[in-house]
C-alpha cells in the first residue's frame, strides 16, 4: 500500500494547524487545532506502527485538548482572555512561522545521514511540530499557550520516535507525560484564581 498521499495530507494537516495555534487569539480554536494537530499526528505515526498504538496518540492528545478545555471554560471571562502583547500579534507570527521555513526545509534534507530509515514526510511533519512548538514557547509567558506550545514539540518528538521505535511501554510513558503536561497547565490556570477567591 502506498501510503505517501496520506503522509503528505498529514503534513500539511500539521502544519496548517500548529500555525493556526500560533496565531490564534480564541482558546477554543486553539483546542479544536489542537484535535486536528493530534490527527495528523495519528496518520503519522501509523504509518510505522499498528493502529492499536497509532491511536493512543489521538486519544492522549484528546485528552489532553479536554482537560485544558474544561479548565479554561471554568475560569471567569477575563481569565479566559489569551492576551498578546502588540509587538507579538498575528502578524509578527506568522513571519516568525515563515521564517522558520527555511531553518526547517535545511535540517530535514540534511538529517539523511542521521535519520536514514526515517522517510521524508514523516521528518517533516516531526521537525515542523517541534519548531513550531518551540516558536510557541519563545513568544508567550501565558500558561494555556506555553502547554500547548510543550504538547505540540512533544508531538513531533513523538512523531521521530514512533519510527525508530515501538516500545508499549514507551508509548504508555509518553501518554502519561502529555496528560501530566495537561494537568500541570490545568492547575497554572487555575491557581491565579484560587488566590484571588481567598
Amino acid at each position: 500500500m502506498n501510503n505517501e498521499p496520506l503522509l503528505l495530507g498529514a503534513v500539511i494537516l500539521v502544519s496548517l494547524s500548529s500555525t493556526f495555534i500560533l496565531i490564534s487569539r480564541d482558546w477554543r480554536y486553539c483546542i479544536g487545532a489542537l484535535a486536528l494537530q493530534y490527527i495528523g499526528v495519528f496518520f503519522l505515526v501509523y504509518a510505522s506502527w499498528p493502529i492499536e498504538l497509532a491511536i493512543t496518540k489521538v486519544v492522549t492528545g484528546w485528552m489532553a485538548g479536554a482537560i485544558l478545555g474544561i479548565t479554561m471554560g471554568g475560569l471567569p471571562h477575563d481569565s479566559q482572555e489569551l492576551k498578546q502583547p502588540t509587538r507579538f500579534g498575528p502578524v509578527f507570527r506568522i513571519l516568525a512561522a515563515a521564517i522558520l521555513v527555511l531553518p526547517i526545509t535545511s535540517l530535514v534534507l540534511h538529517s539523511d545521514s542521521w535519520l536514514p530509515t526515517i522517510s521524508i514526510p514523516i521528518r517533516w511533519g516531526s521537525i515542523i511540530l517541534i519548531s513550531v512548538g518551540l516558536l510557541q514557547l519563545c513568544l508567550t509567558s501565558h500558561p494555556f499557550r506555553m502547554i500547548i506550545g510543550l504538547l505540540t514539540s512533544l508531538a513531533g518528538f513523538e512523531v521521530i520516535y514512533a519510527a525508530i521505535e515501538t516500545s508499549t511501554l514507551v508509548t504508555g510513558l509518553l501518554a502519561g507525560v502529555n496528560l501530566g503536561l495537561a494537568l500541570v497547565g490545568a492547575y497554572l490556570l487555575i491557581a491565579p484564581t484560587m488566590e484571588s477567591s481567598q
